[in-house]
């Protein structure tokens, strides 16, 4: 067991270490590059310099603090403000926000790289950086840091767009991929089969009261699939109603087999939407995956939580091993394919010992 422990640990560990050491590889490649840049500009800025001379390794000094300490004072607050200000959602806020950081960070590596050498080289007094004499040092890296540091936050807003646009045409995609697929599971000709099988049942047993309400809310079973096929949310209420004569049909069929417990929500929940099907597709799955009998019946709990704007849907787990077998996942993934188009709060799948549970984020109007 030891041993086990160890292994998983160990397994652990690598993609930590391969992550630390592909950011330490790349640092360093960064680092060197720009001393290979810093070398360069150390020949345009002394073409008549030797290598060996006391200006080369002057000049080369100046451009190593400036190259380092301008990468250095853009590169990271660019990755913080990516965090806090994103191109797509706050463009001008982050427009803003780029020029302000990168103009104070810049002249402050400018001013300490001529304040260093001035004091340390030089050896001449730190007050002569408030002469205005002097300032006319800092306008031209100034001005070409900022004009690089635009180009590259610049190049930054084009590329997380151009992500954004693929992220939104690949979602739409899946979305309604996932939409037919809900919808053909539902018009399944099984489904039709076993609902026609139960009526058939009612006929035969001279029960036109039982059987009159079976076609009824088989009717309005198929009337909402068709009039909910081209919507991506349908208010909770409807989707709701739609499940009670879901599940009338189901009881049906199974009797005391299945034990549904709807806990209906308060007049908060009014405002509350889903994509259609979201909950029929959930009670479907636990009809499926699971075995039932009337000695032995399924519980299934669908609760709404207005406050946490969360849907549940809780099942007793006895997995059928034929079921499992047949199974392709596909019917959640849809859902989370729907849900990944409409809002960024993931649907939560949790399975212990004796439960199976799922939550659906519940959304609003704007």
């Amino acid at each position: 067991m030891i041993s086990v422990a160890m292994r998983a640990h160990t397994k652990a560990e690598v993609p930590t270490f391969k992550k630390h050491y592909a950011n330490a590889l790349r640092w360093w490649q960064l680092l060197g590059l720009m001393l290979l840049l810093s070398v360069g500009l150390t020949f345009l800025f002394c073409p008549g310099c030797a290598i060996n001379s006391e200006d080369f390794r002057l000049t080369f000094g100046y451009n190593v603090c400036y190259t380092v300490g301008l990468w250095l004072a853009n590169g990271y607050p660019a990755a913080w403000l990516n965090r806090k200000a994103d191109w797509r959602q706050e463009p001008l806020r982050r427009f803003l926000l780029t020029v302000g950081l990168s103009t104070v960070l810049s002249l402050l590596v400018i001013v300490l790289v001529n304040g260093g050498f001035r004091v340390l080289y030089h050896h001449r007094p730190l007050r002569e950086l408030l002469e205005p004499r002097v300032w006319g040092q800092f306008i031209l890296p100034l001005v070409t840091t900022t004009v690089v540091s635009l180009f590259i936050h610049s190049r930054s807003f084009l590329l997380g767009w151009r992500e954004a646009a693929i992220r939104t045409q690949r979602l739409e995609k899946e979305s309604a991929v996932a939409r037919l697929d809900s919808l053909r599971r539902q018009v399944d000709p099984h489904f039709l089969f076993n609902s026609l099988n139960a009526l058939t049942v009612l006929v035969e047993e001279n029960d036109p009261a039982r059987a009159t309400r079976f076609i009824r809310q088989l009717a309005q079973v198929y009337r909402y699939v068709l009039d909910s096929q081209e919507q991506e949310v349908v208010p909770l209420t409807e989707e709701l109603a739609f499940v009670e004569s879901y599940l009338h049909l189901q009881r049906t069929r199974l009797g005391e087999g299945i034990q549904v417990e709807i806990k209906q929500p308060d007049a908060s929940a009014d405002t509350l939407l889903v994509p259609p099907l979201a909950v029929q597709l959930l009670l479907e799955n636990a009809f499926k995956h699971n075995a039932t009998s009337q000695r032995n019946p399924l519980h299934i709990t669908v609760e709404i939580d207005p406050a946490a704007r969360e849907l549940r849907v809780a099942n007793t787990l006895r997995p059928r091993t034929v079921a499992a077998a047949e199974s392709t996942g596909l019917g959640l993934r849809n859902l989370q394919a729907r849900y990944g188009f409409l809002t960024e709060q993931p649907v939560r799948i949790e399975r212990t010992a004796t439960e199976f549970v799922v939550a659906l984020p519940l959304l609003t109007l704007g």
